[in-house]
């Protein structure tokens, strides 16, 4: 005998909608202008049983929604799919007065905007405001794939509209406490690295790694050497080590200093940096070790660029 498949919903999802209360179905809405001149350009879903069929204009997005982009590309070929294979899952909503709003769903809700396809499939559920956005963060989690600043966004969402702790957050959506603190250390980043991480520029492991320099500017240098000279972790984690204990020693690490380079070395190094920096009028790094080393200078457009440059004796 077969096993049953399983759910595509996952478990927490899956069990979070079959908890909430299905509301009172709404009368059916008849799409306007039903003659033939108004034929949606693919065949129109049909609803499956405990689900119904609601007007796609009365339906409005999450305020919760944890994705904060989604691209035409990946909006079109969502698209062509349900022209071509019809609508697998339907989408949740919640009543809010003459209209509804998305629980999860909102890319095939869009889809079907796109399609021109007058009616979707929906299950109507009564939901508080953070079971919705509970639901609709899991809804992305487990389906359609948030990026790790998405994801950290959602986290801090449930925790600051809600008045959740992380470990009942964590609950909520079916993950450790230890997963979720780890995503929220990634809104210290600033906002340009946050960035690179949101478009896989950079990994959560090289995101790890900038957390643990205390300098703001350091880091953002250092996430773009990273980009630029595609630098693994390892690689990442050695050079940050540097930058660290370039910005001078603490007695801590004084007690824990290892081989490469010496406190006088790194107190040399930082004197330097700040040299450097009074003179130039721009933040300057000095990555250093016994062998080799690199001097970079942050700068802020062409204007700042031309500065730096006649401050160099450097004709552009």
């Amino acid at each position: 005998m077969s096993a049953a498949p399983k759910s595509r919903l996952g478990r927490g999802l899956g069990g979070l909608i079959a908890a909430a209360k299905p509301a009172t179905p709404a009368p059916s809405t008849p799409p306007p202008d039903s003659g033939a001149a108004a034929k949606p350009s693919s065949p129109p879903a049909v609803a499956a049983p405990g689900y119904q069929e609601i007007p796609v204009h009365v339906i409005e997005p999450s305020p919760y929604q944890a994705r904060r982009e989604i691209t035409p590309e990946q909006l079109g070929e969502l698209a062509e799919s349900i022209r071509s294979e019809g609508l697998l899952q339907p989408i949740v909503v919640r009543r809010q007065g003459e209209k509804f709003e998305l629980i999860a769903g909102e890319r095939r809700w869009r889809a079907f905007q796109l399609l021109r396809i007058k009616v979707i499939p929906a299950r109507v559920v009564d939901a508080s405001d953070a079971s919705s956005a509970a639901l609709g963060l899991i809804e992305n989690l487990q389906r359609e794939g948030l990026n790790p600043i998405e994801e950290a966004h959602g986290y801090a969402s449930l925790i600051r509209d809600f008045d959740l702790t992380q470990e009942s957050a964590a609950e909520r959506v079916g993950k450790g406490r230890a997963s979720v603190a780890n995503a929220l250390r990634l809104l210290n980043l600033e906002q340009d690295l946050q960035a690179y991480v949101a478009k896989n520029m950079l990994s959560v492991g090289h995101a790890k790694v900038l957390l643990g320099i205390g300098d703001a500017g350091h880091r953002t240098l250092l996430g773009r050497r990273i980009i630029e000279e595609g630098l693994s972790v390892r690689v990442a984690e050695k050079l940050a080590q540097n930058v660290k204990l370039a910005a001078g020693p603490t007695p801590a690490r004084t007690a824990v200093a290892k081989p490469g380079i010496s406190a006088k070395d790194a107190s040399t190094v930082s004197g330097i940096e700040k040299k450097l920096t009074s003179h130039l009028g721009a933040r300057v790094a000095v990555l250093h070790t016994p062998k080799k080393g690199r001097i970079v200078i942050e700068y802020r457009g062409n204007d700042d660029l031309q500065r730096l440059l006649e401050k160099l004796g450097i004709e552009a």
